[in-house]
């Protein structure tokens, strides 16, 4: 499987910052997570629920953090996931945190999820999970367009995007 991509844009809230006016670097984590997600959403065409409701769960098993600049409340910021396969049974998400005006680097980092079924045990990625990933991304329909900067940007609906001027 080549490394796939995907982008999401999304605002520091001002609950993410911490006294020193920037963000707290455990937020970072779950800026990965809404990533992920939207990036599941996007290439399998399936929300996390919907993979996990097919017996695939994907957890944590291990995760880095470098911490390279700042970004403040209000900040909007884009995140590049890159997807590769890790081994048999792994994937691994890399991800880069820059802030979206300026291209100045936050975070990068990195995640690797386990495949197991409900009880925990480990599997092979199903068949259809892997083809999905393998499938070409449907064009993006006209109300996408509004909100989509590139070919692989979130599409809306996620709990996790928000764009400039939104709540």
């Amino acid at each position: 499987m080549q490394p796939l991509t995907h982008r999401h844009t999304l605002r520091v809230r001002y609950s993410e910052t911490d006294q020193m006016g920037t963000f707290y670097h455990a937020r970072a984590l779950d800026w990965f997570e809404c990533t992920r997600s939207e990036f599941i959403r996007t290439r399998l065409g399936l929300s996390y629920a919907e993979v996990e409701a097919r017996g695939v769960f994907l957890p944590v098993v291990e995760a880095y953090l470098h911490l390279v600049g700042r970004a403040r409340y209000d900040d909007l910021l884009t995140i590049q996931a890159t997807l590769h396969r890790h081994g048999r049974a792994r994937l691994r998400f890399d991800m880069e945190v820059r802030q979206a005006d300026s291209g100045h680097l936050v975070v990068t980092g990195y995640t690797v999820h386990a495949f197991v079924d409900a009880q925990g045990r480990a599997i092979r990625p199903p068949s259809w999970f892997l083809a999905l990933l393998e499938q070409p991304l449907p064009a993006p329909t006209p109300s996408d367009l509004t909100r989509v900067t590139g070919p692989e940007q979130s599409r809306p609906g996620s709990n996790c995007d928000q764009l400039p001027g939104e709540g």
